[in-house]
């Protein structure tokens, strides 16, 4: 729990996030799993009218996992 309140850890979640996107190892497939999900949630909040969570925090929940989950795979740090 004191990680994900960490601002030094968000920094570090956010330049890898920044790194796989710019990346060309990346498949542009695996980049959709971010973008998309993060970007309809906070353009049409509504269409998941029954998940009470926050655009931020939704956003840091995928930001987390996409982090981790690409940066493994592709051997990005």
């Amino acid at each position: 729990m004191r990680k994900l309140l960490s601002l030094k850890h968000w920094q570090r979640t956010f330049a890898l996030i920044f790194r796989l996107l710019k990346s060309r190892d990346v498949l542009i497939r695996d980049k959709l799993l971010f973008l998309v999900p993060v970007i309809v949630y906070w353009v049409v909040p509504d269409v998941m009218p029954f998940v009470p969570i926050d655009d931020i925090a939704f956003t840091m929940i995928i930001a987390e996992w996409f982090a981790r989950r690409m940066g493994t795979k592709y051997n990005i740090q």
